[in-house]
């Protein structure tokens, strides 16, 4: 280094000290600006406590001070000519293709012509990478449904100023047709998310700069506010003294609000949270919707008598108004006593049941006189029952015992004591009368069509539906029998009442004519109880089976009064 350089540089250090000491008594510094730059772009740079730019070179001297950035602190002074890549005009720094080693610190001395003097520091980093967070102008961050997207304010300046033409990207790529200084974004959703770059295109000196800035745009989910809705009941809810019970206060307060939704609970206008009255608190974002709801539970451990007295107040704030609901406890009527009654009613209606099932034939014979039926009144038949029994192939007891119960005992209830009129072979018989004509004239005449069973019947006669026996053989069940069976099955005239007497053969009634069987599976047969001392009776458990199944009037009235 020659003489003339080294002193020069001594002078220049000299005096930028000097003007340091004198600057620092005499100059009012302004606030300092910082700005972080991508490198290769431009960057125009006037002060906020500069308006506009109306000043000539000589009122102004630009200075760098690269002492924070490298080991080696200098300070050099910043040229006024457009060829350098950082030069000045006026209180305006130019920077045109930044470097990094164009990181530092200036500050700018302005002299006005009254002599009054003021420093503007503007603290400048070069970036490397585009994608450094550190050349983001913020966020933008919020639930807006339609977003704008501001260029930064330095860009904008610069495009203002410069006349350049704005330019965007999403991500670094290209967005076509957006070339102002806000970008509109309308229905944004989770896509629109990213970092959006402005870039500001402008000319110096016949040469071409861009300057960028960027912001990250960050999609809220809508948030809807709501008047406070109250879900949960009010009114009475009834409650047990001495058990526990929890109260339910939930509030809906609109749709992804959960900072400004609260549900609560006062007791008598006053928060309880002793004394055995104990609140919780949640707030949940239900699905997707995201509603905002908040409940709240009021724990009573024992519901005491002032419990019942009390009036509980759920309250439900939102974000502009609160809605509140009373709630109070009525006593539980006991069970007991409905259940003590519905025991009741239902062992009545099971006690009614019973004693209709076991006693439903006295009961119709009971009403049998005063609600007779108006069929029995245009009936013109003469018989109640045509009697019809078989005398074939069986032991002299079971024959004594079959003519016992035909001549004696059934005629001395059914027709002396009940006033029925019975049409019994052997007795009724008209002599020299045509047999066939008799039992089909009689049994037309014939209301019901009585048949006795003994033991042993059908085993040897083989009586059938088909084969008709002979005319002789008709007072022992032949000819009777076929025409009777005709009269019930086919015809349907007639009901058939069904007698046993004695015990069934070992095959039962397997051996008896299909059309027989068929009546014994319809009705089961009355069993004649003959070693009974109550079978004679006429009001016997039998005697009142087969008065059922008669007709509810006698074809001939009894001339004494009607018995049960």
């Amino acid at each position: 280094m020659d003489v003339s350089r080294l002193l020069f540089f001594i002078f220049m250090v000299i005096t930028t000290a000097e003007c340091s000491e004198t600057d620092k008594s005499q100059c009012m510094d302004s606030d300092k600006e910082s700005f972080n730059l991508l490198e290769g772009e431009a960057f125009y740079f006037l002060h906020l406590d500069l308006p506009d730019n109306n000043f000539t070179d000589e009122e102004f001297k630009w200075y760098k001070n690269t002492s924070s950035f490298t080991d080696n602190s200098s300070i050099e002074e910043i040229s006024t000519n457009d060829s350098e890549p950082v030069h000045y005009h006026g209180g305006a720094l130019f920077f045109l293709n930044l470097l990094s080693e164009n990181s530092g610190f200036y500050t700018a001395r302005h002299v006005k012509p009254s002599g009054e003097c003021h420093r503007y520091h503007v603290r400048i980093y070069v970036v490397k990478t585009k994608n450094d967070s550190a050349l983001l102008y913020g966020q933008i961050n919020n639930s807006d449904e339609n977003k704008r997207v501001p260029c930064p304010k330095p860009v904008m300046d610069i495009c203002e100023i410069m006349k350049g033409e704005f330019t965007w990207y999403k991500d670094f790529v290209f967005l076509e047709g957006d070339n102002k200084a806000d970008l509109r974004i309308n229905n944004a959703t989770k896509v629109h998310e990213g970092i959006y770059t402005c870039t500001c295109t402008w000319t110096h000196n016949h040469k071409v700069y861009n300057s960028s800035g960027s912001r990250r745009l960050i999609v809220k989910d809508r948030v809807i506010h709501r008047d406070p809705e109250i879900l949960s009941a009010l009114g009475e809810q009834y409650a047990d003294e001495g058990f526990g019970i929890k109260l339910n206060c939930s509030v809906l307060c609109g749709t992804n609000v959960k900072p400004h939704c609260k549900a609560s609970w006062n007791f008598s206008g006053i928060p309880k949270q002793t004394d055995g009255h104990n609140q919780t608190t949640e707030v949940a974002m239900m699905g997707p919707s995201k509603n905002t709801i908040s409940t709240a539970i009021l724990t009573i451990e024992k519901v005491s008598a002032r419990d019942f007295q009390a009036k509980f107040e759920c309250i439900g704030r939102g974000f502009y108004k609160s809605v509140s609901g009373i709630v109070t406890l009525k006593r539980r009527e006991s069970i007991i006593p409905v259940v003590t009654g519905g025991l009741c009613v239902l062992f009545f209606c099971v006690f009614a049941a019973m004693l209709v099932k076991c006693f439903a034939i006295d009961l119709a014979l009971f009403f049998r006189p005063y609600f007779p039926l108006s069929s029995h009144n245009i009936d013109a038949r003469v018989y109640d029952a045509y009697v019809v029994y078989h005398m074939q192939s069986m032991d002299k007891a079971t024959e004594e015992s079959l003519c016992r119960f035909v001549t004696k005992d059934l005629p001395s209830v059914l027709e002396e004591k009940c006033g029925y009129r019975l049409f019994i072979h052997g007795r009724d018989d008209i002599p020299g009368e045509d047999r066939l004509e008799l039992v089909e004239d009689r049994l037309k005449q014939s209301r019901r069509l009585m048949v006795i069973l003994t033991p042993g019947l059908g085993s040897e006669s083989k009586i059938t539906d088909q084969n008709l026996a002979p005319p002789e053989y008709s007072v022992i069940g032949g000819f009777d029998w076929q025409v009777g069976l005709h009269h019930a099955l086919v015809q349907r005239e007639m009901t058939v009442i069904l007698i046993q007497l004695g015990d069934t053969e070992p095959q039962g009634y397997t051996h008896l004519p299909p059309g027989l069987q068929h009546l014994i599976r319809k009705s089961a047969p009355i069993r004649w109880p003959e070693d009974s001392r109550a079978a004679v009776a006429w009001n016997s458990r039998f005697w009142k089976r087969v008065r059922y199944l008669m007709p509810a009037k006698p074809a001939k009235k009894c001339q004494q009064s009607a018995i049960i």
